[in-house]
């Protein structure tokens, strides 16, 4: 038996504001969006590297307000090509914890995403 890496669904309300978010801000890659027609809600996955997140716009696939946990390698790396983009809705820096180094966002829509580097963990 093998278990892969899960992908998290995250509440939307803006088309527009999720892909000003995650593309434009974050860097995903935009790879497919559904619809089962024009007035339908938008279901769409973004990745990036090894992280694949899915985003809907459909009532009950999640719930506003989510978290999640990614692990990466340089933390330093993320936050300066963050740092250096120029989304006026977020500013984040680096926490250090017993963990690891931890940076976190929040999307347009209450959902947090917490980038940790477990590598500078005490």
């Amino acid at each position: 038996m093998y278990l892969s890496a899960a992908v998290p669904i995250l509440r939307i309300f803006s088309v527009e504001k999720a892909k000003e978010f995650y593309v434009d801000f974050l860097g995903f890659t935009l790879d497919w969006e559904h619809r089962f027609d024009e007035t339908f809600p938008l279901y769409a996955q973004v990745r990036r590297d090894g992280l694949t997140i899915h985003l809907s716009e459909h009532h009950g696939d999640a719930t506003p307000g989510s978290t999640i946990f990614v692990t990466v390698e340089d933390i330093g790396a993320l936050h300066a090509e963050l740092s250096g983009k120029a989304y006026r809705y977020a500013k984040p820096g680096v926490e250090p914890l017993p963990w690891g180094k931890v940076l976190e966002v929040t999307d347009p829509f209450g959902n947090r995403i917490r980038f940790c580097d477990p590598s500078h963990g005490g």
